[in-house]
């Protein structure tokens, strides 16, 4: 049996009344998935416990198997994993956005305009972080570069008993509500006031305004969290497996749990990534023996967070056409029994353009147990809700789908 997980992050959405009180799941067109739902199995699922966060960290956790309750230490450390930054335990990781301020006066009346400056390239970025570095790195503190804007600062036996918020959620509100606080929330908010100093004015981002982009002009740090300890997958479900993505978090998830990670060239995390490179990465890894992929899109909940929702249905639209349609199509003719999963990690609205806990809906096809055709069944919020099928536990969904 072959297994195929495919994540579009952030897909679940609400009604919008532009698509005619539509989800963008429901208005994508999304033909090769639909096809598997109205033979598979429709439903909805609960990725993010009650009283957690509704972060990617934890939702893909919970899709993945791991019980969020149990194994999220924090966001950063698994994407530090990925990194190949090795933790001590004394040591306390912190995601480290470049993002764009805006505005005039203090920093406090400064505006968070842009979450991913413009998605900033990977090789930008580091030119700001190597700055960084050179004011602010010592025995203590140290910044490594990422991918385009995230990036992750280690502090030595550093405290993670802080309120630090996501620049996502705060999008067009001004930064002084929303600062530090708690165990060295002075010593952060001194760094994040003076990064802007520094990176206002620095060469990159010139370069950028000059091309009507927006600068990365401010360190926002967030998701501490220390050495995450996760079970071996292959102890849990007796498979062998890798996670194909372009973002830390999910590789790091990967490393974690004794998975590989393919990395592909070309994969940004964003609408404009290497969506065919994905799917070939997927198809050779079970040419190879691979018993299980992990792909992971983030481009629906990118467009989210950027309030873009003709780029979050096309990225759907994308993802069924680019990646479910050739692996779906290579899986059946190699005449292997294979079980597809797609699911959301969680609820990213347009209206909102952050996280929501709610429900998301999932459509599971096994190739050895096909369902009397419904072509009502589909992939979306609706569809997935009147099926009446629930798993109140992403990781129960999991647990569900490795059945042996």
């Amino acid at each position: 049996m072959k297994y195929l997980i495919v994540v579009p992050d952030g897909a679940a959405d609400e009604p919008i009344q532009a698509l005619g009180n539509r989800t963008p799941l429901a208005a994508a067109n999304m033909p090769h998935v639909n096809a598997l739902a109205a033979v598979g199995q429709v439903g909805m699922v609960s990725t993010v416990p009650q009283g957690i966060a509704p972060g990617s960290d934890a939702a893909n956790l919970s899709v993945m198997g791991y019980d969020p309750a149990v194994y999220l230490t924090g966001r950063s450390p698994l994407e530090a994993a990925s990194m190949g930054i090795d933790l001590s335990e004394t040591d306390v990781a912190f995601r480290a956005n470049i993002v764009t301020l805006e505005g005039d006066g203090s920093y406090e009346e400064l505006t968070v305009k842009d979450h991913s400056s413009g998605d900033i390239t990977t090789e930008e970025a580091d030119q700001l972080i190597q700055a960084i570095n050179e004011a602010f790195a010592d025995d203590v503190v140290h910044f490594y570069t990422g991918v385009s804007y995230r990036h992750c600062m280690i502090v030595h036996n550093g405290s993670t008993n802080c309120e630090l918020t996501p620049p996502h959620d705060i999008l067009t509100k001004k930064t002084g509500a929303y600062l530090p606080k708690g165990d060295g929330a002075e010593f952060i908010t001194s760094m994040m006031k003076k990064s802007y100093e520094i990176l206002k004015d620095h060469p990159v981002n010139r370069a950028r305004v000059k091309r009507g982009l927006n600068p990365a002009n401010s360190l926002w740090i967030w998701g501490q969290g220390k050495k995450p300890q996760l079970s071996s997958f292959y102890d849990k479900y007796g498979i062998h497996g890798a996670t194909v993505s372009a973002v830390d978090l999910i590789k790091g998830i990967g490393v974690c749990a004794g998975l590989e990670t393919i990395d592909v060239e070309g994969a940004t995390g964003t609408i404009h990534t290497n969506f065919d490179g994905k799917a070939q990465a997927a198809i050779q890894g079970f040419e190879r023996g691979l018993d299980f992929l992990y792909v992971h899109l983030e481009a629906p909940d990118e467009c989210s967070h950027q309030g873009d929702l003709e780029g979050k249905i096309r990225s759907l639209s994308l993802i069924d056409e680019k990646v479910v349609a050739p692996v779906i199509e290579y899986l059946k003719n190699s005449g292997q029994d294979f079980r597809f999963l797609i699911v959301p990690d969680h609820q990213t609205p347009i209206s909102i353009r952050t996280h929501k806990g709610r429900p998301v809906p999932y459509v599971l096809f096994d190739s050895t147990e096909p369902q009397p055709k419904d072509e009502s069944r589909g992939f979306d919020e609706v569809s997935g809700a009147a099926s009446g099928a629930f798993f109140a536990n992403g990781y129960e969904l999991a647990d569900y789908f490795f059945r042996r």
